[in-house]
């Protein structure tokens, strides 16, 4: 009976770990179980740990690549925010300085259609001069 009993704790072990055994009567640390077992049973149960291991070895490595992507992309993110929020201040200024050029500019077209009211007004006066020394040189 007793080794009955061996036998199922050991296929429980090796199903589960030796840590999830689904009762805590009987978990076993490992030194316990390999010690207890038969070669065959021993070594069915290192494929059974080995295995589990490397599942959770790779589970874990699949994690880290996952969390380091999401890291990276995270530090990416923020980096473009940033260098969409310079870009975004460039230009504002350029926005403001092409403000401040278009009303400069404004204020000279001003002057410009000023002076050329002007010199209109003067040429029809010379006009009307030339006409009047013509009329006195006769």
């Amino acid at each position: 009976m007793v080794g009955k009993k061996r036998h199922r704790l050991l296929s429980l072990c090796s199903s589960f770990g030796p840590c999830d055994s689904p009762s805590p009567v009987g978990r076993r640390s490992l030194v316990e179980v390999m010690a207890t077992g038969t070669p065959d049973s021993q070594a069915r149960f290192g494929q059974s740990v080995k295995g589990l291991l490397t599942e959770k070895v790779n589970t874990c490595g699949t994690d880290v690549i996952a969390l380091t992507k999401q890291v990276l992309k995270g530090s990416r993110s923020s980096e473009l925010l940033g260098q969409a929020a310079r870009n975004m201040v460039l230009q504002e200024d350029a926005i403001l300085h092409s403000e401040d050029s278009l009303r400069k500019m404004a204020i000279i077209t001003t002057h410009l259609q000023y002076q050329q009211e002007a010199i209109q007004k003067n040429v029809e006066q010379s006009s009307n001069l030339q006409d009047q020394l013509n009329h006195l040189l006769k």
